[in-house]
């Protein structure tokens, strides 16, 4: 670079200090930043780059992949049940007073009639329910849930009013969502999907009820229904999250080619 400095100042204000006698006093060198390259630094990290670049195709990648595993899985089912017992609420309210009374009255509870019984029931001993396997109770809600959409949407096509419509096409589409998230979960574990929905599916040209009284007793324990198996499903994921380990984070190696 430059001519070497015989000695070093004091400090920055002080002059440069004097060289050997004969010599006229030289600038002291200066001194390079920490952002500062020399010329042949920046070239060899140019060079380094470019055959990176050149070999980038034949490099081998290392990715951060996030495994959505069932931990995680059962925890957004278990969330979304939550939420669809919160909305059922709103919903049940609502439906009940469209119907009106005795159905909107809160201590009505009537027998169970032969018609409702191809809602699916939920009414089962808990010690039996509990007793069976994870497979089992996961496809007894897979197929409940299904076949109970299939019913709800009969009621949207049904409301009377544009409000109580849009209730239930929102809550449709949260109870869809929940049919789909079981899915998920049963996949995650390995379990395979059931094979056909709950309970005798209703033969064609079922009629309808008689009267209107009868008509609303059916939408009355559809909606009974639903909320009991709502509440055994939460749980259900409840303790199904607690016997399966969290989501983990890997690193996989990928070897990429031409």
């Amino acid at each position: 670079m430059g001519a070497a400095v015989s000695g070093r100042c004091a400090g920055p204000l002080l002059p440069p200090c004097p060289g050997p006698p004969g010599h006229a006093p030289t600038a002291p060198a200066p001194r390079l930043s920490r952002m500062e390259l020399r010329a042949g630094d920046s070239w060899g990290i140019f060079t380094f780059l470019c055959a990176a670049l050149c070999n980038l195709p034949v490099l081998p990648a290392l990715n951060c992949t996030e495994e959505l595993g069932a931990g995680q899985s059962i925890q957004k089912t278990y969330d979304l049940t939550r939420y669809l017992e919160h909305q059922l609420r709103t919903l049940a309210g609502t439906y009940l007073n469209y119907l009106g009374p005795p159905f909107n009255e809160p201590d009505f509870n009537p027998p169970r009639l032969a018609r409702a019984e191809r809602v699916p029931s939920a009414t089962v001993d808990l010690d039996l329910w509990r007793g069976l396997t994870d497979n089992a109770r996961l496809a007894a809600n897979y197929r409940a849930y299904s076949r109970l959409l299939c019913y709800l949407r009969a009621l949207d096509g049904q409301a009377g009013t544009a409000e109580l419509r849009h209730r239930l096409g929102h809550f449709c589409s949260s109870l869809q969502g929940l049919v789909l998230s079981i899915a998920g979960v049963m996949s995650s574990l390995g379990y395979p999907l059931p094979a056909g929905p709950a309970g005798p599916p209703a033969p064609p040209g079922t009629p309808v009820a008689p009267n209107d009284f009868l008509k609303k007793m059916d939408d009355f324990w559809l909606l009974k229904e639903l909320q009991t198996w709502l509440w055994r499903s939460a749980k259900d994921f409840n303790r199904l999250k607690k016997k399966v380990p969290p989501a983990v984070v890997t690193l996989r190696l990928e070897a990429r080619g031409f």
